[in-house]
């Protein structure tokens, strides 16, 4: 699954993500962006797709 894929689905789900969501989601490793693919099909706010990143940037570094 590639970044572009997942950033198609986020816009299609939650609309417009803005520049620094879309920089934070092209930084995940691969299987971080699988792991996005599955989780955004229970986002519903921006907030969720946020509190997302957050763990997924703790978790890394």
């Amino acid at each position: 699954m590639t970044a572009n894929l997942v950033l198609r689905q986020l816009r299609r789900r939650l609309g417009n993500i803005g520049d620094d969501r879309e920089i934070r989601v092209r930084q995940l490793s691969l299987s971080q962006l699988e792991e996005l693919g599955e989780a955004l099909l229970d986002f519903s706010s921006l907030e969720a797709l946020d509190r997302w990143l957050s763990s997924a940037q703790s978790l890394s570094g």
